[in-house]
């Protein structure tokens, strides 16, 4: 065999492999598979990370017993189909914040005052603590 029919026979090999390769790649992309592990897209307004593992911004303080329910109560009522992620003391102007994920996997944070009422509903999991650089 001479070598320019060795050498295109390389080729022709090599881009038959490369198309293979990617077809399989194209197919394993479409129905969501992934052969690397899979990277889930994060829902509209996720901070990094898990949300519930995230520390509470500087002043603020996880709730506990009658009041988080109280607190979780009020926001799932603004925000039906929602799950409460946590609910603490909020830092910047109001008594109370709940981080809930809506249905459709986007988060939205909760204003509640001392009265246990609605006070906004900001889309996102809160912005950034005073001082602080924003998440998500």
């Amino acid at each position: 065999m001479s070598s320019s029919r060795v050498q295109t026979l390389l080729v022709t090999g090599a881009l038959m492999t490369g198309a293979a390769a990617g077809a399989a790649g194209i197919a394993n992309a479409a129905s969501g598979g992934s052969s690397s592990g899979s990277q889930a897209t994060a829902p509209k307004g996720a901070p990094p990370g898990n949300p519930a593992d995230l520390a509470h911004g500087p002043g603020e303080t996880l709730l506990t017993g009658a009041t988080a329910q109280r607190v979780g109560a009020a926001a799932l009522k603004a925000v039906p189909g929602a799950s409460v992620v946590r609910v603490e003391t909020d830092s910047d102007g109001s008594t109370y914040e709940a981080h809930l994920r809506k249905s459709d996997g986007s988060y939205v944070t909760v204003k509640v005052n001392a009265s246990f009422a609605v006070t906004a509903t900001d889309d996102g999991f809160g912005g950034p603590p005073p001082g602080g650089s924003p998440q998500g």
